[in-house]
């Protein structure tokens, strides 16, 4: 499991980040999601990671 957590804007982002963050229910500054680790996921954190913060979880 991946502790996603927005930790800035989308504002002057191009739509395509803006959407794979809506996608992984990224909506407000400071959100945090659990994810599983899949490949799916890990492109999608790759596109943002200028954007988001990752940890391992363990749940």
């Amino acid at each position: 499991m991946l502790k996603i957590t927005k930790i800035k804007s989308e504002i002057g982002r191009p739509e395509k980040q803006r959407k794979i963050l809506r996608g992984m229910g990224l909506n407000k500054l400071n959100s945090t999601v659990t994810l599983t680790d899949t490949p799916q996921v890990r492109g999608m954190i790759n596109k943002v990671i200028h954007l988001v913060s990752v940890e391992e979880s363990k749940e």
